[in-house]
């Protein structure tokens, strides 16, 4: 597998998580704007998703699939997290707890790999940068 391929493949990944991420968690959000802001941030992902999966069908692949067992063990820790505290405040410390972990792989990967296609790097920036401004705003409800 090309690097090109399977750093696209890190990047779907990674935007999914995102979307299951806040799919665990965002029937328990209370205040109307922090479920909006959990909307939004669910709607930036599933476009990076989609990019990378564009992106992918040129290079004539598609994308790997989010495995059963990340999306378990997602659900699993959202749900022990939340047994004492559900609050906005306690999902978005989550929230950002996940986020961060994405910005620092999304970092390391870009400095790992040696990507000479500019569309796939614009993407990986686009993520990475969408996860820091989504952390700014998480910070709002702590």
């Amino acid at each position: 597998m090309s690097e090109e391929v399977e750093f696209l493949n890190y990047i779907y990944k990674n935007a999914e998580m995102g979307v299951v991420g806040i799919d665990d968690v965002i029937t328990k959000a209370e205040e109307e704007k922090f479920l909006k802001l959990l909307k939004n941030e669910r709607e930036e992902y599933q476009t990076i998703s989609k990019e990378a999966k564009d992106i992918l069908k040129k290079y004539g692949k598609n994308n790997e699939e989010l495995g059963m067992m990340a999306k378990m063990g997602s659900k699993m820790m959202s749900e022990v997290k939340m047994l004492k505290d559900s609050s906005d405040q306690t999902i978005a410390k989550m929230m950002m707890e996940g986020t961060n972990k994405g910005v620092i792989e999304i970092t390391e990967k870009l400095n790992a790999y040696k990507i000479e296609d500019a569309e796939i790097i614009v993407l990986a920036n686009k993520l990475k940068t969408t996860l820091e401004k989504n952390i700014d705003e998480l910070k709002k409800f702590l």
